[in-house]
């Protein structure tokens, strides 16, 4: 790959995947937003924390199941393409997602209510797994070396942006039939629009090409044969382990400084599920942007730097913003102006630490084997280490009632995460994915 063959058509690739990313993740949070009243629905009644903890410990399964989404569907990015490979898992979430609206409730089959909610859940991991790794791969491989942080920081933002259009879906259900009807029905509603907004990305989706670094492999007979042997097997699996730690990092941060924010709100300051969904969709809204302004950034200092400084800071002053949020959110005297700006700045974090990661992956690794290298590693990262922040954190709160125990583990893993980092991490933005040759994987 002789220099850098960007499409001219780049800017619509991206805002194409993007657009179905946030439906996808979408579909993933409206699970953990809804979480409360799942729990009433499809386990049984007479223990609310149990049965809370348990749809919490199901939100949780989708993201543990996620690196085999990724082993999987990453094989057969790597083998087929990256295209067909995304559309697939995202045909795969919508329906997983949409059937959990015409799941009948405990009530009415008992624990066949929960097992089927399970199994829908892990379809939507496995789904995921693919797609994401994917998105950032396909995205990577339409745009310019010197400007791929910020280009993909625009990716970025769409996991935050599924959050605001799940939590905006809810309060407008809400809103419209009321309380005592989205209790009862009306909770079905925000999943079945998934079969809707899938169907919208799907069609959006067709519309593109294959990558051209793919085009290219394939054209010249380079693909991989067997992208686990190459991405396991070799010494590739050196890279994989050590972006898996960086990862690590950066899930813990992603989902300490945006979703636990909203379970902090409602389960610790006891906030109204209104009042606590406003407050987190206007901080998201305010500072989705540094995203792409931290990914922009990343392009002219490093990766390393902007990534390693979002775990210092989010080790260090973690404890003392979610205090002071919850000084500031005390029922009858929300100081609101206060409370979204800590969690813009929490916002912030994740700003540093995921605008970037994008980039980081896609150079870090070969094009042969990058779907299947980008995948486990990132769902390595998001699924286990980010996905158990919203389990962990909410059961040490609920054991203990401290929010230093509910805080250990989201500011312990960044501060582990930045020491390995400063040893093992490289730089990265260097590194043209347009001439293998110098990828530093590869060599």
């Amino acid at each position: 790959m002789a220099g850098p063959q960007v499409p001219k058509n780049f800017r619509r690739v991206i805002v194409t995947a993007s657009v179905g990313n946030v439906i996808e993740w979408y579909d993933f949070y409206i699970f953990g937003s809804l979480a409360a009243v799942l729990s009433v629905k499809f386990f049984e009644k007479s223990h609310p924390v149990a049965a809370l903890l348990s749809t919490i410990a199901l939100f949780t399964a989708g993201f543990l199941i996620r690196p085999l989404g990724a082993f999987l569907f990453g094989w057969m990015g790597d083998k087929v393409g990256r295209k067909y490979t995304f559309l697939l898992t995202l045909s795969g979430m919508g329906i997983g997602t949409g059937c959990i609206g015409l799941i009948p409730t405990f009530e009415e089959i008992g624990l066949t209510a929960a097992v089927l909610l399970f199994l829908l859940r892990m379809i939507q991991g496995l789904c995921l797994g693919g797609e994401y790794g994917g998105a950032i791969t396909y995205v990577a491989e339409h745009v310019s070396d010197e400007r791929r942080g910020y280009y993909t920081g625009w990716l970025q933002t769409s996991p935050t942006l599924g959050i605001v259009v799940a939590l905006a879906v809810i309060l407008g259900v809400r809103s419209y039939y009321g309380e005592q009807a989205f209790n009862a029905w009306a909770w079905r509603i925000p999943f079945l629009v998934s079969f809707l907004l899938v169907a919208i990305a799907i069609w959006i989706r067709l519309k593109l090409q294959e990558t051209p670094i793919f085009q290219e492999l394939k054209a010249k007979a380079q693909m991989t044969t067997n992208p686990w042997k190459e991405a396991f097997l070799s010494r590739n699996i050196k890279y994989v382990l050590i972006a898996s730690i960086v990862v690590i990092g950066e899930g813990v941060v992603w989902y300490s400084g945006q979703f636990w924010a909203l379970f902090f709100l409602q389960q610790v300051s006891k906030v109204d599920v209104f009042t606590s969904s406003y407050i987190v969709m206007a901080a998201l809204l305010i500072a989705t942007p540094t995203l792409i302004l931290w990914g922009w950034i990343s392009d002219h200092i490093g990766r390393k730097p902007v990534i390693l400084g979002g775990f210092l800071l989010a080790a260090v002053t973690y404890y003392p913003l979610y205090s002071w949020l919850g000084t500031v959110t005390q029922p009858g005297k929300i100081n609101y102006p206060i409370a979204i700006l800590i969690i813009a700045i929490l916002v912030n974090y994740v700003g540093m630490v995921y605008g970037p990661i994008g980039a980081f992956l896609a150079e870090y690794f070969p094009a042969r084997i990058r779907y299947t290298s980008v995948s486990v590693p990132y769902h390595i990262g998001n699924g286990w280490g980010g996905g158990l922040v919203p389990f962990i954190t909410s059961a040490a709160f609920a054991a203990t009632g401290s929010l230093w125990y509910a805080l250990a583990y989201p500011i312990a893993v960044p501060a582990v995460c930045f020491i390995l980092g400063l040893l093992l991490m490289p730089e990265t933005k260097h590194i043209s994915i347009w001439e293998p040759s110098k990828n530093k994987a590869a060599a």
